[in-house]
């Protein structure tokens, strides 16, 4: 059996050596790129072949590749990288890297071509002036042919490793066993599913259950379809830590059954969360850990890969063993683990980690979309981009002198849109266009100041300068799914700053083409109805598989009560305190307990439960508040204890809405005082409009329909376990509403109202 590598990714895992240097300088965009190679290949002669495809053999190793260009008359191989800023300041490292890759390009069009002799070119064009410079060699075929088996030499021991590690991770693969005694009801049915989603090629929307095992009942039939599906990977990704952690024990529960393939499971984490030297730059003259980073890759690289379980910790110490950064080891390692839980963004975003190595490498991977309901909101996110004048006028202060102009007149076309607008907030069917051509221009000025200055901005600056580079690419993606707002903050009668917005509307552009690049993407929630609202801002495929897996529960584990003689809109807040502090306080004296109590609102949860203090000292209760560290998140569940009796207070659709799992007596019941609707306010209200002129249902598809969902996951709290017994009250009299009720569980048995 053979193992393939591309040219490329065989040069960066044998040629790469010294440091790892992150200091920002300004690179071309990948659409600068191809502009770049096709201007390169413009100015060449009438015989020169562009994107020469090449492949060569080295023992059980295939390599291919695609030159970017090949002249007959001068028997040139050209190897084109476009830069800009001042190439003498080009890592050394990095011209190493690029001359391996043009040595092996060059022996295989020799080895194509029987050449004896080939001429190889690194032609270096800069995107800003179209200058090229080429640096020329002549080397003989028999030079390149040693540069390319020493190569692959150096890889080939890793190959069979690699490939000896996925035969036997197949073979016991095929032959796994549900890791638990039997399926809990509903959960085959989800795992047959997602088993004939992957096996079939389609994506499926699943709405299943809180509590009946959907990471295990998701992640099992997956690793079943590796082997007769030819997957490389398997990518698990969630909304939220408490989802990641599911997954890694889910993982690790399979990984210690008794016929456990040798997985590699990887858990993949944000960059300011794994830094061991936040105080530190990333480059060898700042950070120990960057230092000969290349160096000593290869033996962290072979550590981790002799782990089953690479999560946060386990990485982590494999990487201070071996002095490297463990973020940048995690990054290495998504290439050689089989099973990678990360967060949403590492696949959908617009420069996603996962994804670009999917493609880059031509993996064959499915995708497993946890609490997929997120999604919506998530997408929206990170496909917007956001200004504000307040950053910008303080950055103007401190600005190089060089940079003083280019900001300015940001500033001035900033102030010009001001003057057409009359009220504090606005939304524009288009963006801005002058703005974004100072915009671009004043981007194109600070990435030649950063050529020129090479230690760079002040962070504020540089910060400001990210987020111009992401306003400035969202604005050449804005179409009908895009809102243009301002929101204006008068200083005085005179002065007034404002926060511009390119608010992505519909997601279903971007993540639609993710969800078809894998193999087969399976989304899934305890909230995904009704399913056309999640089909259309989600862009799932035609051929979408929707099932609804039926409830392990029964309707006699959960008392659910509507309470409909209380109002929880705003107008009625202060009426609706004592009310609902009673109803709190009588449902504890009878049956004692674990209760969670969701609001809106911090305000709204901090007025219920000073009251409640206040009337009732002898109930223990506990708060989250805003901006809880994870540490202060797990403090507060750590307080549901079995036997324990008290109520934790909590914002709905916070951090303790969905995710958590709190069994058995840790939690009785909930009390959920709101519909979870979105708050009223401008910005709402245009997306209400948009939405009703898109799909026709603007009030649903803003307030009613996430609302809702957000409840519903609250709800699920309660009863994770078919021998579970609790209570849930909704708390509002629009519960009682037919349009409501109808997106309520099926399941649930709704007692008369209170």
């Amino acid at each position: 059996m053979s193992y393939s590598i591309a040219v490329r990714a065989l040069c960066e895992f044998t040629a790469k050596v010294g440091d790892l240097d992150l200091r920002f300088t300004p690179s071309p965009t990948a659409l600068e790129g191809i502009v770049g190679h096709r201007t390169v290949a413009s100015r060449r002669s009438e015989g020169y072949q562009s994107e020469v495809a090449l492949e060569g053999q080295y023992r059980t190793l295939t390599v291919k590749g695609r030159a970017d260009g090949y002249d007959p008359a001068q028997n040139c191989l050209e190897e084109v990288k476009t830069y800009r800023g001042d190439l003498s300041k080009q890592p050394a490292n990095h011209r190493q890297l690029h001359w391996a890759q043009a040595k092996v390009y060059g022996w295989l069009m020799c080895r194509k071509l029987d050449l004896e002799r080939i001429n190889l070119a690194l032609v270096y064009f800069d995107i800003v002036s179209e200058r090229e410079t080429c640096l020329l060699e002549t080397f003989s075929a028999a030079e390149l042919k040693s540069f390319f088996e020493e190569h692959c030499a150096r890889f080939l021991h890793w190959a069979e490793q690699e490939l000896a590690h996925r035969e036997a991770r197949n073979r016991a693969a095929q032959l796994l066993a549900f890791p638990h005694a039997g399926f809990r009801p509903g959960q085959r049915h989800l795992a047959e599913s997602v088993f004939k989603a992957v096996s079939t090629g389609r994506c499926l929307m699943a709405q299943a259950p809180t509590g009946i095992g959907k990471t295990v009942g998701t992640l099992f039939p997956m690793l079943k379809a590796m082997a007769p599906r030819q997957l490389d990977k398997v990518f698990f990704l969630t909304a939220k830590t408490p989802g990641r952690k599911l997954a890694l024990d889910a993982a690790q529960v399979i990984i210690e059954s008794a016929d456990a393939p040798p997985l590699r499971v990887l858990e993949m984490i944000a960059r300011d969360k794994a830094c061991e030297h936040p105080d530190k730059a990333c480059h060898g003259e700042s950070c120990p850990l960057a230092q000969g980073f290349y160096d000593r890759l290869p033996a962290a690289r072979q550590a981790a890969s002799e782990l089953k379980l690479l999560n946060q910790g386990a990485l982590r110490q494999v990487a201070l063993d071996h002095a490297v950064c463990p973020y940048y080891l995690s990054q290495e390692m998504a290439r050689w683990a089989d099973v990678v839980v990360a967060d949403y963004n590492y696949y959908f975003d617009f420069s996603a980690l996962l994804f670009g190595l999917a493609q880059a490498n031509n993996w064959t991977v499915a995708v497993l979309v946890d609490e997929a309901h997120n999604l919506v909101e998530r997408g929206r996110q990170m496909y917007s981009a956001s200004l504000d004048q307040a950053t910008l006028n303080g950055v103007r202060k401190t600005a190089p002198e060089a940079l003083k102009k280019p900001l300015q007149r940001v500033n001035r076309e900033w102030n010009a849109l001001h003057n057409l607008q009359s009220g504090a907030y606005q939304a524009y069917d288009k963006a801005p266009e002058k703005l974004l051509q100072a915009l671009t221009s004043c981007s194109a000025s600070i990435g030649d100041y950063l050529n020129d200055h090479p230690q760079g901005l002040d962070s504020a600056l540089q910060s400001f300068y990210f987020e111009m580079l992401q306003f400035c690419r969202v604005a050449e993606l804005f179409d009908g799914q895009f809102l243009f707002d301002i929101s204006k903050r008068d200083l005085d009668r005179k002065r007034c700053l404002s926060q511009l917005c390119l608010r992505n509307v519909v997601p279903a552009g971007f993540i639609g083409p993710r969800l078809t690049a894998s193999r087969s993407t399976v989304l899934f929630s305890a909230t995904l109805s009704p399913r056309h609202y999640y089909a259309d801002l989600l862009g799932t495929p035609l051929d979408t598989v929707c099932i609804d897996v039926e409830s392990p529960f029964h309707a006699d584990q959960l008392q659910v009560h509507i309470v409909d003689r209380i109002s929880t809109r705003f107008v009625h807040r202060e009426a609706s305190l004592a009310p609902i502090v009673e109803l709190i306080a009588n449902q504890f004296i009878q049956r004692p307990g674990n209760y969670l109590a969701f609001f809106s609102s911090f305000d709204y949860l901090q007025q219920v439960a000073q009251l409640l203090a206040e009337r009732h000292p002898q109930i223990t209760l506990w708060a989250q508040s805003r901006g809880m560290a994870e540490e202060q998140r797990q403090q507060f569940l750590d307080q549901f204890t079995e036997g324990g009796a008290g109520i934790g207070f909590a914002v709905l659709g916070g951090a303790f809405g969905e995710g958590i799992d709190l069994p058995g007596a840790r939690l009785i019941g909930a009390f959920i005082a709101t519909l979870g609707l979105a708050q009223l306010n401008p910005v709402n209200e245009q997306l209400k409009r948009r939405m009703a002129a898109i799909f026709g249902a603007g009030y649903d598809y803003t307030y009613l329909f996430p609302g809702v969902q957000k409840v519903v996951q609250a709800a699920g709290r309660v009863i994770r376990t078919q021998q579970d017994q609790g209570v849930v009250m909704l708390i509002d009299d629009r519960f009682a509403e037919s349009k409501v009720r109808q997106l309520l569980p099926r399941w649930w048995s709704i007692a008369p109202a209170l």
